[in-house]
């Protein structure tokens, strides 16, 4: 990914249109983490009660920041309820089947929130700028992954897209820190560097997935992520914000069966100390 393309006639497409300067100051940021974390609690509780289902996608370059997101709003999270599939390169017994085929086991069951990192778009993606998908097989991907969209959000399945987008030289700069640091090493790979040579063909792919499947149901929210901090909040808001439409967040009252318990263990508990 050398340069950026800037032909004129491209500027009005999703990426073209986003302002790379946005950030926000330490004091907004962990005071808006704290609040959004504390809806996501009270979303996950919810959504154990009410028996509801969301998937949340993540997609966007390298370094972009997609992990810290995603750990951000697992932090709070209880793993009964809650599911992060990084999705990989399709094995071979993947490449047996339909490409979205690997996708429906890891959708979520009631009361549960699933968040790819990566997902489906890598036949529109990654599938499409490498070669791995012929252009009549990604070309009616657009529609196969509206239709599958559309199927789980008529099922009722809240769907929340984030796509971070950063620019080539934050990208070096963030693969330099990670080659310095031994204990983030692990996240390059070959592919990462070789990528940037394919920067133009990228965007061009990326701005069209976003256009040509971004509906009502499950819109995405293109992120600038050059600053890591302004990127989580912007994604984690809208996440919350998608997740939490047309759910009532108040906490279940606690079912008498338990409150009767527990005042039973407490008058227990009593008079055990009296007694020591």
């Amino acid at each position: 990914m050398n340069a950026k393309a800037s032909s004129s006639d491209t500027e009005h497409r999703p990426l073209d249109r986003l302002d790379m300067s946005k950030s926000i100051e330490h004091d907004e940021y962990d005071r808006r983490l704290k609040a959004v974390q504390t809806r996501f609690q009270k979303i996950h509780q919810a959504y154990l009660h009410t028996k509801d289902t969301a998937v949340v996608v993540f997609e966007g370059w390298d370094a972009a920041g997609k992990g810290g997101a995603i750990r951000r709003m697992s932090a709070v999270m209880d793993p009964r309820g809650f599911k992060v599939w990084p999705i990989a390169a399709p094995t071979p017994e993947d490449l047996r089947h339909h490409y979205l085929s690997r996708f429906w086991s890891r959708l979520p069951g009631t009361g549960e929130i699933c968040v790819f990192d990566r997902s489906w778009y890598g036949r529109v993606l990654v599938e499409r700028v490498e070669g791995y998908a012929k252009p009549s097989e990604w070309g009616r991907a657009f529609e196969e992954i509206n239709q599958f969209e559309k199927l789980l959000a008529d099922a009722g399945t809240r769907i929340a897209k984030i796509f971070l987008y950063i620019t080539p030289d934050v990208q070096l700069k963030r693969f330099e820190d990670r080659m310095k640091d031994p204990l983030k090493r692990w996240k390059l790979s070959y592919e990462d560097f070789r990528n940037r040579e394919k920067w133009a063909e990228y965007e061009n792919a990326a701005n069209e997935m976003l256009e040509r499947t971004s509906s009502r149901s499950a819109p995405w929210l293109v992120v600038p992520a050059n600053d890591k901090r302004y990127a989580r909040i912007a994604a984690l808001e809208e996440i919350a914000d998608r997740l939490s439409d047309g759910v009532d967040l108040e906490p279940v009252p606690v079912g008498k069966d338990v409150e009767k318990q527990f005042a039973k263990l407490m008058k227990q508990e009593k008079s055990a100390r009296k007694d020591r």
